[in-house]
């Protein structure tokens, strides 16, 4: 199955914790409009961020931001470590990685192994979200050139399933 991705909103009005605007919808309405998204479906959403509005002087600001060729400079690297690491397998990026490969790949310490425990544990995770988490945590991992997973790795790979904790709203 290919990665996916979707763009929601948190609420019908789209000003669910937007900073400027207030949210004038009511709990049973973000209730209603959020869970038309079934919990199945969100699973197989690999990366959930939320995306605030930015402010006009952030945009206007001097201040100097990464490259893009920079970045894509590590895109190409982490790409490469994947067609290295995939070779030999049907596969060429970790998102397609099957479970037998996620054990191979994705073997982590005690600490992120207590880390993601806890956060399974606290967000009700499902099976199939423990494996999106552990997908991207290889991949940050290996945009860091990283050769194995780190807790940090884990944690900010846990920051990324914002989704999972939309039962926790106004």
């Amino acid at each position: 199955m290919k990665s996916c991705y979707a763009v929601l909103h948190g609420c019908p009005c789209g000003y669910y914790s937007d900073p400027k605007h207030a949210c004038r919808c009511t709990y049973q309405q973000i209730h209603r409009y959020r869970s038309k998204i079934s919990g199945p479906l969100l699973d197989r959403i690999d990366i959930h961020v939320e995306v605030p509005a930015v402010p006009y002087k952030d945009l206007m600001t001097n201040a100097i931001a990464e490259a893009s060729s920079t970045i894509g400079e590590r895109v190409a690297a982490a790409r490469s470590i994947q067609s290295g690491r995939f070779s030999r397998a049907n596969i060429y990026c970790n998102a397609q990685m099957s479970s037998r490969h996620i054990k191979t790949h994705c073997k982590i310490d005690d600490a992120s192994r207590r880390l993601l425990e806890a956060a399974i544990d606290k967000l009700g995770l499902s099976a199939r979200a423990f494996n999106r988490v552990l997908k991207i945590a290889r991949t940050i991992a290996d945009l860091a050139a990283e050769p194995t997973i780190q807790v940090d790795h884990i944690s900010e790979a846990i920051q990324y399933r914002s989704l999972d904790r939309g039962s926790q709203f106004t």
